[in-house]
C-alpha cells in the first residue's frame, strides 16, 4: 500500500534565490572603486611627518636654475663627483636612495665626493614635473638632500603641492618665497634644460648613475658600488 505524501504548506516552504553573476560583478567593482578612492584620498590629505631629522645638510655648491647644470651639494674641492639621474616618482631611484643614501651621505660629508641630482621628469607626466620643481625650490634654500629623502621616504604618498609645502615648514623653508616656488612651477624652464643636458649625455633612464664621467653598470648601483668606484678614483 503506498503511502501519500502529506501537502506541503507554501508558508513553510523556502525559495533558493541565484544571484546573478553581473550582480556579483558590480558589487565587487563598487568595492574595489570604493577601496581604490579611499586609497587615492590617503595619498592627498596623509599628514606629513619629517623623518630625516639629524641627516647632514651638506652645502649647495650649484644650486637650481643654471642652464644645463644639476644641483651639486658638498663640500668643494671634493676629488670625486657623484652625479645622479632620478625620477621622484621612479620606485627603482626609491630603492636606490633606500639602499645606498647612507652611503652617498658619509661619502659627501666626509669630503670625499659631491654629488649632483639631476631631477628627471618622464616616469609620471602629471606628478613627476611638480615634484622636481618642488625639489628645486627647497636646493635652492639649502635643504636639497633633506626633501630627496623624504620625497622618497614616503614614497606611496601623492606629494601634492599642498603636502609639498607642508613639507617645506617642517624642512624650515616654508617662507612666501618657497611657497609661490612651489605653487608657480618656477623651475620648468631650468627643468626642461637639465632634461635635455640629460639627453645629451644618452641619460635614457632612471636611476642613472655617474662617477667622475663614467656610467654605474646597473648591477653597482648598490652601496658597496658607488663606495668601490669612488674609492678607485680618490685613491
Amino acid at each position: 500500500m503506498s503511502k501519500t505524501k502529506p501537502p506541503v504548506n507554501p508558508l513553510l516552504q523556502q525559495q533558493k534565490r541565484r544571484i546573478s553573476p553581473g550582480i556579483i560583478v558590480v558589487i565587487v567593482l563598487v568595492l574595489a572603486l570604493g577601496a581604490g578612492v579611499g586609497v587615492q584620498y590617503y595619498r592627498g590629505h596623509s599628514k606629513v611627518e619629517v623623518s630625516s631629522t639629524g641627516r647632514p645638510e651638506p652645502t649647495v655648491i650649484t644650486g637650481p636654475g643654471t642652464a644645463g647644470k644639476g644641483v651639486t651639494v658638498g663640500k668643494a674641492g671634493a676629488k670625486v663627483n657623484i652625479d645622479v639621474y632620478l625620477d621622484f616618482r621612479c620606485p627603482h631611484c626609491a630603492e636606490f636612495e633606500e639602499t645606498t643614501g647612507a652611503t652617498v651621505d658619509k661619502l659627501v660629508e666626509d669630503g670625499a665626493a659631491t654629488l649632483t641630482y639631476w631631477p628627471m621628469q618622464f616616469v609620471n607626466p602629471g606628478a613627476s614635473p611638480r615634484l622636481a620643481n618642488a625639489f628645486a625650490a627647497a636646493a635652492a634654500n639649502g635643504k636639497a638632500v633633506g626633501f630627496v629623502g623624504e620625497l622618497y621616504g614616503d614614497f606611496s604618498k601623492s606629494w601634492t603641492t599642498d603636502q609639498l609645502i607642508e613639507l617645506g615648514k617642517q624642512l624650515g623653508i616654508g617662507d612666501g618665497k618657497f611657497q609661490q616656488a612651489v605653487q608657480n612651477n618656477e623651475y620648468a624652464s631650468w627643468l626642461e634644460s637639465v632634461g635635455k643636458a640629460a639627453d645629451e649625455r644618452g641619460v635614457t633612464g632612471t636611476p642613472t648613475v655617474f662617477v667622475d664621467g663614467k656610467q654605474l653598470p646597473s648591477d653597482q648601483l648598490t652601496a658597496e658600488g658607488l663606495q668601490k668606484a669612488v674609492d678607485a678614483i680618490a685613491s
